[in-house]
């Protein structure tokens, strides 16, 4: 087949032009977003040997191409579609008009946190870099590195305060994606989120010493006692700023003549939510921030490598979903917080959970025949080992039913492991087997194990389904043919 006729026969199993609402592309799947996702000849599908799979999330049903052929199939496709060329975010906002409200707000917290990922996970790498320096018994007993050459102490110093910036200026990052996020000006959102941060307001981190030693610095305006606490690392209070500002932002500028706009929307805009934060928006986030976080230490602490299992065992269902798209904001307050939480354990249990999904895959390599399902097999199993395993997962263990059954199990019984261990991350980052960088220096080794433990069971467990699933398949064949 040529590229046209792979895109004609693409469209004809999806049920034809009349079908399709939107098409983007990216690297190596075709994005699509169908008007009725019943109407998808499956078998059809995987009759093309240019498929290597598919699979529907978050509104959109991909299929699998592979690099420098989906952007071929992908011209003639939308010629013969009768649609114009459209971008994979125009896609993604187009599937998500078809989601129900929950998965509207996972959604939404995807989009907020996903562009700032890159600042946290370089200020938690940086923070992971200077525990290797200071910790004790890690490298030799009793020692840290630092204490056995103490001319790298400043070095380290110097490293402490670059990992640390992102989490101090954290509302700043949020401030400015929130904002733009809910419609309004990005710069006005960072604005706000250098007030909350300001250095003449009390740390937040010395909020808790303060309120015991009843020393809260206040304004005293018009009989009231307002705090002038900061929000170094918090999350919910500068989400709730931004969604305020950006409203009234675009409230006023349907009301403020186009001659005054430019003076005083940006004005009254920053004085009234500014107002409003440390007033009400903010002491009242705080407050549900900290239950939220404590809540879940608590969890964790409580049920223990019961819960990890249970989450372990639950996560790859989670991502079918979509709503594992949520936990970054979670695990940024996590890791913001670090004093208090010892890191996120969220990132660990993930790890666990793609490295068994790529060890199913990777299994079913083994026992298939089939070269088409071989050569997809190889390919995603080793991506999701990495941390990406939409292709593992969509592509051949739900399809497929007991490759997916032996992956949660694996995870599961890694993720039990881990959580008795107490392994946590201190960054965000690629959670399969580079994830290591990402591990509290002294967990690390219970982290390596967690993940062989994984593979392990995820693989076996896999191989004696597949060998029972191909049992069954000939005596129901022996039987049909007696």
């Amino acid at each position: 087949m040529n590229h046209k006729e792979v895109a004609q026969a693409i469209l004809d199993a999806i049920g034809g032009k009349e079908n399709v609402s939107a098409a983007a592309h990216c690297a190596t799947r075709l994005r699509l977003v169908l008007h009725d996702e019943e109407k998808v000849d499956q078998a059809a599908l995987d009759a093309i040997d240019t498929v290597k799979g598919t699979f529907s999330t978050a509104g959109q049903f991909q299929i699998i191409l592979g690099s420098g052929i989906v952007n071929e199939v992908y011209k003639p496709f939308v010629n013969l579609a009768g649609i114009n060329e459209m971008s994979t975010s125009q896609v993604k906002n187009a599937g998500a008009k078809k989601q129900n409200p929950l998965l509207q707000l996972v959604k939404l917290l995807s989009d907020i946190f996903v562009p700032i990922i890159p600042a946290i996970v370089a200020g938690g790498l940086l923070m992971g870099l200077n525990n290797l320096l200071t910790a004790k018994d890690l490298f030799m007993e009793g020692k840290s590195l630092i204490d056995a050459n103490p001319g790298i102490a400043d070095l380290a110093a110097m490293i402490n305060t670059f990992a640390n910036a992102a989490f101090v200026f954290l509302p700043v990052l949020i401030g400015f994606s929130a904002t733009k996020r809910f419609g309004g000006n990005a710069y006005l959102g960072a604005a706000l989120g250098m007030i909350m941060v300001h250095p003449d307001l009390l740390n937040a981190y010395s909020y808790g010493a303060a309120l015991v030693d009843h020393k809260v610095p206040v304004w005293h305006i018009l009989g009231f006692d307002i705090e002038k606490v900061g929000y170094q690392g918090t999350v919910l209070p500068v989400l709730a700023a931004s969604f305020i500002l950006a409203k009234i932002e675009i409230s006023l500028r349907k009301v403020i003549p186009s001659a005054l706009d430019n003076l005083l929307t940006p004005l009254l805009s920053i004085l009234v939510t500014g107002v409003l934060t440390f007033t009400l928006v903010g002491p009242f986030m705080r407050t549900a921030g900290n239950l939220f976080t404590d809540g879940l230490v608590w969890l964790y602490d409580t049920t223990g490598f019961i819960g990890g299992a249970l989450l372990g065992l639950f996560y790859a269902p989670i991502v079918i979903t979509g709503m594992h798209q949520s936990f970054v904001a979670v695990e940024t307050q996590l890791i913001s917080d670090i004093a208090k939480t010892g890191g996120s354990f969220l990132f660990p249990i993930a790890a666990m959970s793609n490295v068994a999904q790529g060890a199913a895959t990777l299994a079913v390599l083994l026992v298939t025949k089939d070269k088409k399902l071989k050569s997809l097999a190889s390919a995603s199993g080793i991506s999701a080992l990495l941390g990406i395993t939409e292709p593992a997962m969509f592509g051949i263990n739900l399809k497929l039913k007991y490759p997916f059954i032996g992956a949660i199990i694996g995870s599961s019984v890694a993720s039990g492991f881990i959580t008795f261990f107490k392994v946590k991350a201190v960054a965000l980052g690629a959670a399969g087997l580079p994830g290591i960088i990402s591990i509290k220096p002294g967990s690390i080794l219970s982290y390596v194990i967690g993940m062989a433990i994984s593979i392990v069971v995820a693989f076996v467990v896999t191989f004696v389904l597949a060998k029972r699933d191909s049992r069954k398949s000939t005596s129901a064949n022996e039987k049909q043919a007696a």
